[in-house]
């Protein structure tokens, strides 16, 4: 697994630009709809003292039942920790940004190619299985639970929970027909995103992530700064979702087709 230290995230995250950029869409059927706190109970443990003002809210999933949702969320905070300045991917709401990408119309693979036939595909060829997002999460978190016994990878210790997904990372295992790689990138690509895309797509809540990182957000006109060179850029943050008094409204329901 990758070395998660504050300074290389932020050498993954713009390195993975692209990744970053948010593709979420309607939502549809849900599975097993469940209140969960669990991210409400993190920041309350921890300081936070860059975000003085960080809320946390309880997360409703609409695809991922109980199990699979104390797995996800327990992956994350693993994947991109909090520490005593910052939030981390469980506080920031990165298991309801992957909750609404399963639940949605991109979970269902509305872009995907898929009429076969099914084969090992070289790397440059990319996604090359026959599941769509949502099938595969369920395939593999499936298989987890019963390799590890239900609800097993949210009790282990931090450095457990670590092995483990180093393991997946490493591959080799199968998980119900799901390669532990495969599944693996599918989940640090969904983190990275939940935790730096725009608040609007479920995650990044209170734009933590820009906040640490110092990056604008979507201010419609940066007109007055662009005869201004070598200034700071010294602005709160501001989302897609924002109102003119300062309020994010999240919005999953964005089609594909408009993005």
């Amino acid at each position: 697994m990758v070395d998660l230290s504050r300074r290389q995230l932020l050498k993954v995250s713009a390195a993975a630009g692209a990744a970053l950029l948010p593709i979420s869409l309607p939502l549809n059927a849900a599975t097993d709809p469940m209140p969960m706190s669990g991210s409400a109970a993190a920041a309350t443990a921890h300081g936070f003292k860059s975000v003085p003002h960080f809320q946390t809210q309880p997360t409703t999933y609409l695809f991922l039942n109980t199990e699979e949702a104390a797995f996800i969320e327990a992956a994350v905070a693993r994947l991109i920790p909090a520490d005593d300045e910052w939030p981390g991917a469980l506080e920031a709401g990165v298991p309801n940004y992957i909750d609404k990408q399963l639940a949605g119309t991109w979970g269902a693979g509305e872009r995907l190619y898929r009429s076969g036939p099914w084969q090992q595909g070289t790397p440059s060829q990319g996604y090359q299985l026959s599941y769509t997002p949502a099938e595969l999460f369920r395939t593999a978190l499936a298989a987890i639970s019963k390799q590890l016994a239900p609800n097993a990878f949210a009790t282990m210790s931090a450095s457990e929970k670590d092995e483990y997904l180093k393991q997946l990372q490493a591959g080799g295992r199968d998980l119900g027909g799901v390669p532990a790689a495969e599944f693996f990138a599918q989940l640090w690509e969904f983190t990275l995103e939940g935790f730096f895309s725009d608040p609007v797509y479920g995650g990044n809540r209170d734009m933590v992530s820009w906040r640490m990182i110092g990056f604008p957000g979507a201010y419609a006109s940066f007109y007055e700064l662009v005869d201004k060179h070598g200034v700071k850029l010294d602005r709160e943050p501001t989302s897609l979702a924002q109102s003119a008094h300062g309020h994010v409204h999240p919005n999953p329901n964005i089609s594909a087709a408009s993005l």
